[in-house]
């Protein structure tokens, strides 16, 4: 590899890094987040580190004794940390725009709204509990499941960035933009890589409903404000995530 696609590799792995993680990365100059949308294919990668973490922390809370409940929740808050709760919060706006109007553009105003309805409340409280629920079955096998989840979860989030065109102006995946089909086919094929090299042949069932996850969400987003936005792929990624780890606990 020449030195010059080595540096893009790490400058597009950086800005990805930025841009899904609050983690304390150096400054990057303004200039980096012009390739912003062909860094997207570092999504999965991004969460392969993020799983990690919550892997390894989970892992240390079972070594030091603690139930798989405790092990698993404190897996998932060390995910939330690093990511900054962001795929949530994209869960929950989605739910209180969705259902909490009729017109689309009332609907993107809700989703815009900080403050957090019934609609997410309960999307939140569901999506978690099944996720604690199903990281809690899983976790003491190993922290496969959890790398894999994250990563491929993150793949497909290029791909509806690709397909769909923005629901609004502005916006972070405004702001991001729209990558082009062979890179998200190369971030989706990275996440379907992880998931069989960390799960095996569950990982083609996981792959399969993940999809379907995702797929579900970009329809309803359609059918709801004509496009994405940074909540849709928050969204997709926390739903797919969750189809995942309950595919590993039905077949692990």
């Amino acid at each position: 590899m020449r030195k010059s696609d080595a540096s893009g590799v790490v400058r597009d792995l950086w800005v990805a890094g930025v841009l899904l993680t609050r983690l304390p990365l150096p400054h990057l100059p303004a200039a980096a987040f012009d390739r912003a949308a062909q860094a997207v294919w570092a999504y999965p990668l991004i969460g392969v580190a993020v799983g990690a973490v919550g892997g390894m922390t989970g892992t240390l809370a079972l070594f030091l004794g603690l139930p798989d409940a405790a092990a698993a929740a404190l897996a998932l808050a060390a995910m939330m940390l690093i990511s900054g709760a962001m795929h949530e919060d994209g869960l929950a706006d989605v739910c209180d725009g969705f259902w909490g109007a009729m017109a689309p553009a009332r609907r993107l105003e809700i989703m815009r709204d900080s403050h957090i309805g019934t609609y997410g409340v309960l999307a939140l409280v569901i999506v978690g509990l099944l996720r604690w629920t199903a990281l809690g079955a899983v976790l003491a096998g190993g922290m496969a499941p959890l790398i894999a989840a994250a990563a491929l979860s993150r793949g497909l989030m290029p791909g509806i960035m690709a397909l769909m065109p923005h629901a609004r102006r502005d916006g972070l995946s405004q702001s991001v933009g729209r990558p082009g089909a062979g890179v998200a086919v190369l971030a989706f094929g990275i996440g379907t890589a992880v998931a069989l090299i960390t799960l095996g042949w569950v990982g083609i069932a996981a792959i399969l409903c993940a999809s379907g996850a995702a797929l579900a969400i970009a329809l309803l987003a359609h059918r709801k404000i004509g496009g994405q936005t940074g909540d849709v792929l928050g969204a997709a990624q926390q739903i797919s995530e969750t189809a995942i780890l309950l595919t590993c606990t039905a077949l692990l």
